[in-house]
């Protein structure tokens, strides 16, 4: 009897530790390099590395501020999970990496991401370190500029912990009917490590 209790409360235990992630999001632990990259916060004009960010919830996107679709959407539904979740998100940091930085210059790239709200910041880099970060995260962007101005970008947003750690891929979040409570979960957990 006493057996059967000890399992069974070990098993809750273990339950509870493993969260099950929402369908958007898909686990990269040990499959995606830690947090790593050198580039310009558009805010100070500073260099900043991912050591800057140690000690917050890192969600890394890639994108661009002309963007018409896939951007904004990802940007106001990561605002969205960060409202859900309440006073957690104090310990995210949304960082969005232009992709173009030839249109995107400091100060059209910080008035955008402060129109999501605090907790968003952009970053800019030379083309080696913005190549080299893509790379890293084998994240798949294209600039095209003649005959017609065309930029393509991957839309996955990588959610590191507060060490750097892989944690999880969201999917989705640029769609009109994204899981804004179970991601907002999933991020929550990954706050609480």
């Amino acid at each position: 009897m006493i057996r059967r209790a000890f399992l069974l409360l070990a098993c809750l235990a273990l339950s509870a530790c493993h969260h099950t992630l929402s369908p958007q999001d898909v686990s990269v632990a040990g499959l995606v390099p830690d947090l790593a990259f050198n580039m310009t916060d558009v805010n100070t004009g500073k260099p900043v590395s991912a050591a800057d960010f140690k000690g917050e919830v890192t969600l890394l996107f890639f994108g661009y501020t002309n963007c018409t679709d896939e951007c904004p959407a990802t940007m106001y539904n990561a605002a969205r999970v960060l409202k859900q979740m309440g006073d957690a998100a104090a310990k995210v940091r949304v960082v969005f990496v232009t992709v173009d930085p030839d249109r995107d210059t400091p100060a059209v790239l910080a008035k955008y991401t402060s129109q999501f709200g605090p907790n968003f910041v952009g970053l800019r880099g030379t083309a080696d370190q913005l190549y080299a970060l893509a790379r890293r995260y084998r994240v798949v962007f294209s600039v095209s500029k003649t005959p017609v101005y065309t930029v393509s970008h991957s839309a996955a947003v990588y959610v590191f912990n507060a060490r750097g750690k892989p944690q999880f891929i969201i999917a989705g979040l640029d769609t009109n009917t994204p899981d804004i409570a179970g991601i907002a979960a999933d991020i929550a957990d990954v706050v609480k490590q």
